[in-house]
């Protein structure tokens, strides 16, 4: 039963990270177009 609960504890962090690296890409390739060209803008 322990190495059933470390699986899935080892399986969920994974997938977490997963999850929030997709989110993460995702929300850089639609805000970042629009923060670098006012950034480039006011330099």
């Amino acid at each position: 039963m322990q190495d059933n609960t470390t699986i899935i504890i080892v399986v969920s962090i994974l997938a977490l990270h997963f999850l929030v690296g997709i989110g993460w890409l995702i929300y850089k390739m639609s805000g970042s177009d629009k923060n670098e060209d006012s950034n480039h803008d006011d330099n």
